[in-house]
């Protein structure tokens, strides 16, 4: 498995984090040929998010194009609970 090189990484973690202990995310940007990730390895920055609980494992990776879709979703409540819950209640159940 490639490894993200991460000593160039400046990490964020979100101030809504509060004092939980660190139970959270941190993402970073670094330079995509330090991802280490074939997938990504022609795009010039990527963004990586870890876990604080677990900051030894692999990060995931994302575009920046991934990313900015994914912080828009966010924005406007795309993956808010009660959202999802609602969506879920309109599935039948097999």
């Amino acid at each position: 498995m490639p490894t993200v090189d991460l000593t160039t990484a400046i990490w964020r973690k979100s101030t809504r984090s509060g004092n939980n202990g660190g139970d959270c995310v941190e993402v970073a940007v670094v330079r995509g040929r330090d991802a280490g990730v074939a997938n990504k390895a022609g795009e010039e920055f990527v963004v990586i998010v870890r876990d604080t609980k677990n900051r030894d494992r692999e990060p995931q990776v994302f575009t920046i194009p991934e990313w900015d879709a994914f912080v828009a979703d966010a924005r406007e409540g795309r993956f808010d609970s009660a959202a999802m819950i609602e969506e879920l209640k309109s599935v039948p159940i097999a």
